[in-house]
């Protein structure tokens, strides 16, 4: 399993995991579901206790992968194969992006 921080606004929205049989679970942190004033992070992701499960990258973070020469520039920089849309975004996420989330990969130790 791969996990991945989600922030919006640099504060700590939630967590992104690509689970072992390569599906994709997004939760958000208790905190956040608590606090009014922190809005959901897309409207296809409202603000709810239960996971959302997807066999594909949410569109939200599918939309936020490089295209085209960019796309094959950084996986041939960064050795990520073409079809790791998980790699990619933790690669390319993780700085400055346009909108206001980022992905930061968690190390496992």
């Amino acid at each position: 399993m791969r996990q991945a921080k989600i922030l919006f606004k640099e504060q700590e929205a939630g967590l992104l995991s690509q689970n072992d049989d390569g599906t994709y679970t997004f939760k958000y942190h208790a905190v956040w579901l608590t606090d009014n004033k922190m809005q959901s992070i897309s409207l296809t992701l409202p603000k709810t206790r239960q996971e959302y499960h997807s066999k594909k990258l949410f569109p939200l973070f599918y939309n936020m992968l490089p295209e085209g020469s960019n796309k094959q520039l950084v996986c041939k920089h960064h050795r990520i194969d073409k079809d790791d849309y998980f790699g990619l975004l933790m690669t390319t996420a993780k700085h400055d992006c346009i909108g206001a989330i980022r992905v930061i990969k968690i190390e496992n130790t």
